[in-house]
């Protein structure tokens, strides 16, 4: 229910925002502003030692700001409903500080629910959770950006909000009643040890070649799909496809074919291991890209379209069951918080200064071969997994371990 809390808030802030202004004739240019609001999201890790410093003891040392902050956000969406859109600046104004105030509030709910999952799931338990996890975002994707919108349309932007806020209200429950973390052997006891005590930390467990290696496997792991997703509305778009029909595909079909590879690839992961499913996920979503490649070659059918969607999306569903894990196998439970932030934040370098240069790539090789060289950007990966993930080994070379910590001290 965690994925179902974190996605809420970030569809409310985007699409159902986004669909509320266009409604009320908001200018467009006002409107893409609004991505400005999202920097939060990447942002997040300058806060996070706050976090790991102060935790809030009761349910337990992360339920407690999970607690606070989903209070805040039921609170903080139930007032978007009193907004009242115009082009005015102060409405503008407006809306844009509530709008942030809720990236803010929903990005550090992510921080301990990242580590909350962290903290609570062992090795084996790790791909399986990785997998609920994006399933309830998914879902909550689902709820609003399908749900948000017809109730919209029946009764009105104001109460597709309120309706957004009591779905996340629903979730309280269930973060009261999730198990209870037991409390860190080592606790933050200083605002400098929460600044640089994650860093220091995962510099003496991995030493600095093998840190620089993992970091580099985190923003590299998934530039392959970085690349594609940056491309395929356009190219469906040249390829003659209507946008309904694209959203149709990718907003229905897609999604339901994604929930279905995570789940799966939780349920494989728990039979390969963390290893194991890092190769054989990478492999596999690398070469579903060529599903691109055969769609660019073809003459552009319904069919050869869902297709397609289908097998891209249930193979990048499979690949973040392993990714995530991967994130959480990295982590000392004392930073969770702040590390688990910091290679999210690395991660998101290959959604944006990695994958920038798709666009002038295609242009220059046309789209059957920007398809088919996708897949070279699954190499350097697969050569850092040979390095720190060999196949007979179960778990990253520098990934924590509980009984070395203990060793240690």
């Amino acid at each position: 229910m965690e994925g179902v809390a974190s996605g809420i808030p970030l569809m409310v802030g985007s699409k159902l925002l986004q669909g509320w202004l266009t409604a009320s004739q908001v200018p467009l240019g006002m409107i893409g502003l609004l991505g400005l609001a999202e920097l939060p999201y990447t942002l997040k890790l300058f806060w996070a030692p706050l976090l790991d410093r102060w935790p809030i003891p009761w349910p337990d040392q992360r339920r407690g700001w999970m607690l606070l902050l989903q209070l805040l956000l039921v609170v903080g969406i139930g007032a978007m409903a009193l907004l009242q859109p115009h082009t005015d600046p102060l409405s503008l104004t407006l809306v844009g500080s509530a709008a942030v105030a809720l990236a803010v509030v929903s990005a550090s709910q992510d921080i301990v629910v990242d580590a909350y999952r962290t903290d609570l799931l062992g090795e084996q338990e790790r791909g399986a959770g990785a997998a609920a996890a994006a399933l309830g975002y998914r879902a909550a994707m689902l709820a609003i950006g399908a749900g948000g919108f017809f109730v919209a349309g029946r009764l009105g932007w104001p109460a597709a909000f309120c309706g957004a806020a009591l779905l996340l209200a629903a979730v309280i429950p269930f973060t009261l009643s999730a198990p209870r973390l037991t409390p860190v052997k080592f606790p933050v006891t200083s605002l400098r040890q929460a600044v640089l005590g994650p860093a220091k930390e995962f510099l003496q467990r991995t030493g600095a070649r093998r840190a620089w290696q993992l970091l580099a496997l985190v923003m590299l792991y998934r530039w392959p799909e970085g690349l594609l997703n940056l491309m395929a509305v356009p190219f469906m778009l040249q390829k003659g496809y209507s946008a309904e029909l694209i959203g149709a595909v990718n907003g229905g079909w897609g999604i339901a074919a994604t929930m279905a590879g995570t789940a799966t690839g939780g349920l494989l992961y728990g039979r390969l291991g963390l290893n194991r499913s890092l190769w054989l996920f990478s492999i596999i979503g690398s070469l579903t890209n060529l599903s691109y490649w055969a769609l660019a070659r073809s003459g552009g059918s319904l069919q050869g379209l869902m297709l397609t969607v289908s097998v891209e999306h249930f193979a990048h569903g499979m690949l973040t069951a392993a990714f995530l894990a991967l994130l959480m196998s990295l982590c000392n439970p004392r930073y969770s918080a702040t590390q688990y932030a910091l290679f999210s934040g690395v991660y998101a370098l290959s959604r944006s200064l990695l994958a920038a240069p798709a666009g002038f790539l295609a242009q220059a090789v046309g789209w059957s071969s920007f398809f088919a060289l996708t897949l070279a950007a699954a190499v350097p990966s697969l050569l850092l997994l040979a390095v720190l993930a060999p196949w007979r080994e179960s778990v990253p070379r520098g990934a924590f371990e509980p009984e070395a910590e203990a060793e240690a001290s």
